[in-house]
């Protein structure tokens, strides 16, 4: 018999001529069963599963004087049956029960009333359910405090001017970290660090590297928590001058360094300390032995620490402070380890077994020190035994039984710390189970049928077949089926725990043979086509069809659509039409022999998915590249009965891993799995550097910079630089080995040649193999240098009791010339070191300096600076603040009307040392109270208005610019109501 089926294309398509290509698809209606493997859930997707952690605890400051006297540990899981949690402190189970001060909300542990004696410690939380048991990380809880200093007087020191000097903090007790700083004299008065002072944040001692008259006075430590902010004084120390002479000049003595090895966690910032006393004042220098200090790097508090944010492993290394002064210098080395905490690569994950299988698990982590391994079984310690292997991170169990059920850990730590992963093995022992359906079986006639047979049960099974009281070889393979071979067929499974039977019945039919397919068509836009499908198969099965369009069903019951269809059935067959898809991915890729620029490849086709592979596109992918790249080959293109083939085009010294991808008519498949990771062979560099420029520097200085070239372009080992140059005009290039990749720069001295002289350079590559390619050539002007010249004409004339005005002419043009200038200034009984400095925005020729004392004698010096440095100082000018005002205002005259007060004094003044008077300054006062009310005139006169009830005190000031003058005399006065109640008082008394 014959089934036909024909859709309608109406109107299809706009403005083109359309092809359309269509599959059809038959499928068999005949209600029939086949049993297929059971498909086994993972334990979060059973309806019971072992306790998974939703959130782990993490390590925690506590303030002792925090309000909230609790803290709260934080764990969470999830699991069915609902997890029971504990929890241990320092490896001891925590009685929630006995002691009052710890309670569990759901798995927080809060702790009240906590101190730092009784609770300080490493927590773990424990849960468990009827499934298994999980620890967690562990966390430290930690209390922040600050304790007080001794109250004990502090002796003080004399030591010789010239002299260095150590000042020693010696903090109170404390939890964690806190931050120190020194006082001078009096709060809020703060020692200033530079190149002769510097303050330890690990000792918290301030070291003077050699004493001026103005250190003379009393000092003070200041600790802050850096959690709490709470902050604490030390008693004073006196430091004085010895009168016995003064101290000569000697070379440097470092006082403060770094350890010797230096342990940090990857991604934090590191913080060098190196200072040294000595006279000169030391100037301090850093380098990295066998390498460049990181860029990154930056240089603090005058070149005495040597920040490095966020450090990484190849910060690692020797690192050396050298400290020198005209007498000699001395250094310190210490070593830089950058360590990292574990982090997962690989874990574990849930697994069901059956009873007798073997387990594998293997877990994986990256870190510096290397992890070691250790696995749990419900929290519990897992040890070697006759079925149990572990080594490294695999856990091997043969011939797993019910009782290795449980939820397991792999612990991977080292010195700095150690983490967690969780697995559920679920061990199933269960009988032979079939589906209650019934089973039928359609087979094709003449073709060879297999019976399937596959119950629940666990371990797995043994099968036999039987039909009537014969058995069925073990094959369970019908060959060449025929109508005889019609009837009902028994499965029996059984394993150590019970069997069970299945019948099924089978009939044999004819096959389906095509006798009408949809053909390649085209259509014009607007029209409407005609696809047909007819087949010829047994009359006792139905048949249904699917069309699909570019392999996606055809939706003819889409509202407005224009796809329709009729279907014609005399008669169905059994059968299926075969859709093809995509190809699988190839097998298997062997990368066969490898140069420095192809490498060779091999590989077994996949399934074609009934569609004929056409080609196969060859990818790589390296630490470069973004991704998985499609690689040119040779052949080219790679045809769909090779396999092999050549990549070519690669990179030189990278590493990389292929995979292949094949293609058929209906798409692009699932690549392969990646091959070997290999690296190609060396060869010589081919990549020039770019963007090559340079100028600025010192005086004499050519500098030279390039962009360095990238690794992936090193082509080998020993890769660097070679630097050419020479004046224009000359012919021999001069040539300098740059022995570093990451290297920017090259700056070569000559005294000889002026600023600003052309130099064509060039700048090239080379490693082990030989020397590449240079870059073109481009001209680099040496320096201009730093300002050679003084600016002259230097004038200082004081405005004020606090202000002084600074103007001066600049040097003369020429290289070297200033982008700025900076004016330094002193009072006369201070050394020039400790005075203060001051820079212009841009070119100015003039300052104004505020904030200075009242008559006082400055010394004030100017100097230019560029980007390279600063120039010399003007010699000295000297100018004297005025004087504050001396005399207050006098001859308050006050009349008061009702709440109104009306004064007028005597105009104040200035003398021609004292500051311009620029107003007045009224304070009005209530007796008895603190708050002042204040008004401001310009004039020598003011009303007021004053509340009733009370006696009031007005005092008059004069203010400059400098600030406030002396008080004048008071003036009391009584509001009405104040004096009504002095008379009722005395006429009641």
């Amino acid at each position: 018999g014959t089934s036909c089926f024909s859709f309608y294309l109406s109107n299809g398509g706009r403005g083109r001529t359309l092809y359309v290509s269509l599959l059809c698809q038959l499928s068999s209606m005949w209600p029939s069963f086949i049993l297929t493997p059971r498909y086994l859930l993972r334990p979060s997707e059973r309806e019971e599963f072992g306790p998974v952690f939703v959130q782990e605890p993490h390590d925690a400051i506590f303030a002792l004087d925090s309000e909230e006297k609790k803290v709260m540990m934080n764990c969470e899981a999830r699991g069915n049956p609902v997890p029971v949690y504990s929890w241990f402190i320092n490896g001891t189970v925590v009685d929630v029960e006995a002691d009052y001060r710890y309670s569990l909300i759901d798995g927080n542990l809060i702790i009240a009333n906590a101190s730092e004696t009784a609770d300080y410690g490493r927590y773990q939380c424990k849960v468990e359910n009827s499934y298994g048991t999980v620890l967690s990380r562990d966390a430290l809880l930690q209390f922040a405090y600050l304790g007080s200093f001794s109250g004990r007087t502090r002796g003080g020191v004399s030591v010789r001017e010239g002299q260095g000097v150590v000042l020693m903090c010696t903090p109170p007790p404390h939890s964690p970290e806190i931050m120190y700083s020194w006082v001078f004299n009096e709060f809020p008065s703060f020692v200033a660090e530079d190149s002769r002072r510097f303050i330890s944040q690990v000792t918290g001692n301030l070291y003077v590297s050699k004493v001026q008259p103005s250190d003379v006075g009393s000092y003070i430590c200041l600790v802050k928590n850096t959690v709490t902010n709470a902050r604490v004084l030390s008693p004073p120390t006196p430091l004085t001058l010895r009168t016995d002479g003064l101290m000569g000049e000697y070379e440097p003595k470092i006082e403060v360094h770094f350890p010797l090895s230096v342990p940090a966690a990857r991604g934090v910032t590191v913080r060098l300390e190196c200072f040294a006393l000595g006279n000169p004042v030391p100037t301090i220098t850093w380098r990295k032995m066998n390498g460049n200090i990181p860029k990154k790097a930056r240089l603090r508090k005058s070149q005495a620490v040597l920040e490095i944010p966020n450090v990484q492993l190849e910060d690692s290394g020797t690192y050396e402070c050298k400290a020198e002064n005209p007498r000699g210098g001395t250094a310190f080395k210490g070593y830089l380890q950058v360590y990292t905490f574990p982090q997962w690569i690989s874990t574990i994950n849930d697994s069901q077994l059956d009873s007798g299988d073997q387990l594998h698990w293997e877990c994986k982590a990256t870190g510096k020190p290397r992890p070691t391994y250790r696995w749990l079984r419900n929290g519990e310690p897992l040890t070697p035994q006759s079925r149990v292997e572990m080594v490294n991170g695999e856990l091997i169990i043969q011939k797993v039984q019910q009782a290795d059920s449980g939820m397991y850990q792999c612990v991977a730590e080292n010195k700095y710390g150690a983490i967690y992963c969780s697995a559920e093995l679920n061990i199933l022992a269960s009988p032979p189970v079939f589906s209650p359906n019934p089973v039928r079986l359609i087979a094709t006639l003449g073709k060879d049928m297999l019976l399937g047979c596959r119950p629940r049960a666990s371990p797995k099974p043994r099968v036999t077949w039987r039909r009537g009281d014969r058995r069925i070889q073990p094959s369970r393979r019908i060959i060449n089926s025929s109508r005889s071979d019609e009837g009902n067929y028994v499965c029996r499974a059984e394993n150590q725990f019970g069997s069970a039977e299945m019948t099924a019945m089978l009939w044999v039919k004819e096959a389906m043979r095509v006798d009408l397919s949809p053909s390649r068509v085209e259509v014009t836009v607007g029209e409407s086509v005609v696809l047909s499908c007819r087949v010829s198969h047994d009359p006792s099965l139905d048949v249904t069809f699917q069309w699909l369009l570019n392999q996606q069903p055809l939706n003819f019951q889409q509202e407005g659509g224009h796809f329709e269809y009729t279907q014609t059935v005399s008669i169905t067959l059994f059968g299926y039409y075969m859709i093809p898809r995509p190809p699988g991915p190839p097998g298997v890729v062997i990368v066969e022999e490898i140069t420095d620029t192809t490498a060779t490849l091999s590989w077994s086709g996949g399934v074609d998915n009934h569609s004929p592979i056409s080609s196969y596109n060859l990818q790589a992918r390296s630490p470069f590249s973004l991704g998985w790249q499609t690689l040119r080959t040779d052949p080219e293109p790679v045809t769909g009965d090779m396999e092999s083939a050549m990549a070519v085009e690669l990179n030189p010294w990278v590493d990389y891993e292929f995979r292949v991808v094949a293609s058929n008519a209906i798409g692009t498949g699932d690549p392969s799995t990646p091959s070997r990771g290999v690296r190609t062979k060396e060869a010589v560099p081919s990549v020039a550097p770019a963007n090559v420029s340079g100028g600025n520097g010192r005086r004499h200085e050519l500098v030279i910079s390039w962009e360095p070239v990238s690794e992936e372009f090193q082509n080998g080992e020993g890769f660097g630089y070679i630097v050419a140059f020479r004046a224009n005009g000359t012919r021999g290039w001069k040539e300098k080995m740059v022995t570093s990749a990451d290297s920017t720069t090259y700056k070569y001295r000559d005294e000889t040649f002026p600023p600003l002289t052309p130099f064509e350079v060039k700048v090239g590559v080379y490693n082990n193999k030989g020397d590449g390619p240079f870059s073109g050539v481009v001209t680099v002007y040496s320096a201009e240098g730093e300002p050679r010249e003084a600016p002259s004409e230097v004038k200082a004339s004081s405005t004020s009791s606090s202000e002084i005005k600074v103007t001066w002419r600049p040097p003369n043009p020429g290289p070297g010339r200033p982008r700025g200038y900076e004016v330094s200034y002193w009072k006369d009984s201070e050394q020039e070191e400790s005075g203060k400095r001051k820079k212009t925005a841009g070119n100015e020729t003039s300052m104004a300096l505020t904030g200075l004392e009242g008559n006082r004698v400055y010394l004030i010096t100017v100097r230019g600076f560029n980007s390279i440095g600063q120039g010399p100082a003007s010699t000295a000018s000297t100018a004297k603040t005025r004087k504050d005002r001396e005399y207050p205002p006098a001859n308050l005259v006050w009349i008061q009307e009702g709440t109104n007060v009306s004064l007028n004094w005597d105009p104040v003044k200035s003398k021609d040392n004292e500051s311009d008077v620029i107003g007045y300054k009224v304070l009005l006062s209530q007796e008895g109270r603190v708050h002042n009310q204040v008004v401001r005139t310009i004039t020598p006169s003011a009303v007021l208005s004053l509340p009733e009830g009370g006696t009031y005190i007005i005092e008059v000031r004069a203010v400059s610019e400098g600030g406030e003058g002396a008080t004048s005399s008071q003036v009391r006065v009584l509001t009405s109501s104040e004096l009504w109640n002095s008379l009722s008082y005395w006429s009641i008394n």
